[in-house]
């Protein structure tokens, strides 16, 4: 959700176009049928690069540099902006180089020093030293339980997992000093919506000008669809815009919970969720530390939102 934050921001500056092609900031990109990938289509999770074709250990995702180098060189796994498969290792990475082209920033120091920084939010790309003694471990999911409601689509395997987790990842040096845009953010639900709360009261006169990170043109461009349907990594209907997920119109797993209209939201592993509701002018997280055997959202998460729209007299069904 940040590093898509990231990149729209840059989109919002005119420094770069979503339909600008990847090689026109990452030359190298452009092989192996990659050559007409487009911005938008990283974005989207469109873009046929959804993980890496040999397998990959996490110290080796860590080591953000080379493991970038390999998405360069491979093939799409599908023909580019036809369908979606969760990116679920390799957003940050893909996005992450696009940024570090353009304004000669890391992700990590353009969330830093563009994103968290000014609007004073207590989140970072990886984690500083002295911060440690701050993060709360995971619980983690019980092995009986561990994939039992979560679908699989075609590419699950290969997207979801290579490489696969371990509740004892988040505790190593590689993965604390690491900068993985798709999944090692640190921060509460409080930061989250303090910085996606920019996207829901974009273009506003009566927010906060530190707030004005996007233009509502730029927050327009979300709500540009650019695939529907099972995504082949994750295996459900999903409505996907420019940089996030979006409510459907009877046709997405989140229909059922989430009100009709303009929202776009997005989620973690373990049941972590943001949810950019444009209409109502509300932005809604959630973040635990126990971990469900969920994807994106859980039972937990999806009880909070519903009390939540209760609460402001919005109906989702």
């Amino acid at each position: 959700m940040i590093t898509s934050l990231a990149v729209l921001m840059l989109v919002d500056s005119g420094a770069i176009s979503v339909h600008d092609k990847v090689s026109k900031y990452w030359p190298e990109f452009a092989t192996n049928g990659k050559e007409d990938v487009e911005i938008r289509h990283l974005l989207s999770h469109t873009s046929g690069v959804a993980g890496w074709d040999d397998k990959i250990t996490m110290d080796e995702v860590c080591d953000v540099g080379p493991s970038t180098a390999k998405l360069a060189q491979q093939a799409p796994w599908w023909k580019p902006g036809t369908a979606s498969a969760y990116h679920a290792w390799n957003f940050g990475h893909l996005l992450g180089e696009i940024v570090r082209r353009v304004t000669g920033l890391s992700l990590k120091q353009f969330v830093a020093e563009r994103i968290a920084g000014p609007l004073g939010a207590d989140f970072q790309i990886g984690v500083l030293e002295k911060d440690w003694s701050r993060i709360s471990n995971f619980i983690p999911t019980p092995a009986s339980a561990a994939t039992a409601d979560i679908k699989h689509g075609p590419l699950f395997l290969r997207a979801i997992g290579n490489p696969i987790p371990s509740p004892e990842m988040g505790k190593s040096l590689g993965w604390r000093n690491g900068e993985i845009g798709a999944s090692n953010g640190y921060g509460n639900a409080y930061a989250l919506n303090t910085i996606l709360s920019t996207i829901t009261l974009a273009g506003y006169e009566d927010v906060d000008k530190r707030k004005h990170l996007l233009s509502k043109p730029t927050v327009d461009l979300i709500f540009e669809e650019q695939s529907s349907g099972i995504d082949l990594a994750i295996g459900v209907p999903i409505r996907f815009g420019i940089g996030f997920a979006l409510r459907g119109d009877g046709d997405s797993w989140v229909d059922d919970w989430l009100p009709a209209g303009r929202v776009a939201y997005w989620g973690g592993s373990g049941g972590s969720l943001g949810i950019m509701d444009i209409d109502r002018r509300a932005t809604i997280t959630y973040a635990m530390n126990k971990r469900s055997n969920s994807l994106i959202g859980n039972t937990a998460s999806r009880a909070y939102i519903g009390a939540i729209y209760e609460a402001l007299g919005v109906n989702v069904e």
